[in-house]
């Protein structure tokens, strides 16, 4: 009974790692891309303003 528990409770675990790298992956991702967009917008500045 108690290894029953304990296997899933591993399972759960590791699919509780898996799923916080891939949205630790996904905020730093979207970040960058966020900076570099803004850095575009920034350069263009004088084009945009009319």
């Amino acid at each position: 009974m108690n290894e029953k528990v304990y296997k899933t409770m591993t399972g759960a675990g590791a699919g509780n790692i898996a799923v916080g790298i891939v949205v630790l992956v996904t905020g730093i991702v979207s970040g960058i891309l966020m900076i570099v967009n803004g850095a575009r917008l920034l350069k263009r500045k004088s084009e945009i303003l009319i």
